[in-house]
């Protein structure tokens, strides 16, 4: 089981972070950057003349880049891990895992770390203003591990009781709110930031989507050898 998880994961986790990787640099880090030339003064929002929605931009810089596809595949193991873990479980239980089924996983598994989060404190660009940092990360935390017990209570519990503690698990976090700043303050236009927010939510749903696929090929592969 242990030699099944490691090889799984590792297989599925590599593959889908060089993947990220690429999505991230082509879709995400141009809008990183475009707010970076905000915080840095470099355009001005409301300036005379208006400043150009699409300015130059920093092209391929091997050092940079080079880091965020080794760090996304770092990641992307280190979540198959998770994924693959919870796969386990699940198998021991009787659960069939394999290619298509593993698609799910790898959805529940962007809500749990990605959507449910972002729902409430969504992905930040450079230079907004935001709450103490300690205060969001332990919110954060907790909304991953509300939100995971609450997909696992909706896909393995059985009757309303547990359907009804998985509905409470996913709301609380909101109930209670993500920690915010007093006020609202920031260089950066509100349409970056929103293009970033859309942008990063999108490229972790197809990643995630991918790693549960890879990692469902490769379960059901290993088994098929075992």
């Amino acid at each position: 089981m242990f030699q099944k998880i490691l090889t799984s994961a590792l297989f599925a986790g590599f593959c889908t972070g060089l993947i990220a990787a690429a999505l991230q640099i082509v879709f995400v880090q141009p809008v990183l950057l475009h707010a970076e030339l905000y915080e840095g003064g470099e355009l001005a929002h409301f300036a005379t003349p208006p400043a150009s929605a699409h300015p130059e931009l920093p092209g391929f810089e091997p050092v940079r880049d080079g880091l965020s596809i080794l760090f996304s595949a770092l990641i992307y193991v280190g979540y198959g891990l998770m994924l693959v873990a919870c796969m386990g479980f699940a198998a021991m239980r009787g659960a069939v895992i394999d290619a298509r089924r593993g698609i799910v996983w790898g959805i529940a598994g962007f809500v749990a770390l990605h959507f449910a989060p972002a729902f409430s404190l969504p992905p930040e660009v450079p230079g907004v203003a935001a709450a103490d940092l300690v205060a969001r990360q332990v919110w954060w935390w907790g909304t991953v591990a509300a939100s995971a017990t609450g997909l696992a209570l909706i896909g393995f519990g059985r009757g309303w009781p547990a359907w009804g503690a998985a509905i409470l698990l996913l709301l609380a976090p909101h109930v209670i709110g993500a920690p915010h700043p007093d006020s609202f303050a920031g260089p950066v236009p509100p349409e970056i930031a929103a293009q970033f927010a859309a942008r990063a939510l999108g490229t972790g749903l197809a990643a995630w989507s991918i790693l549960g696929l890879l990692a469902g090929y490769f379960w059901q592969r290993e088994s098929a050898t075992a």
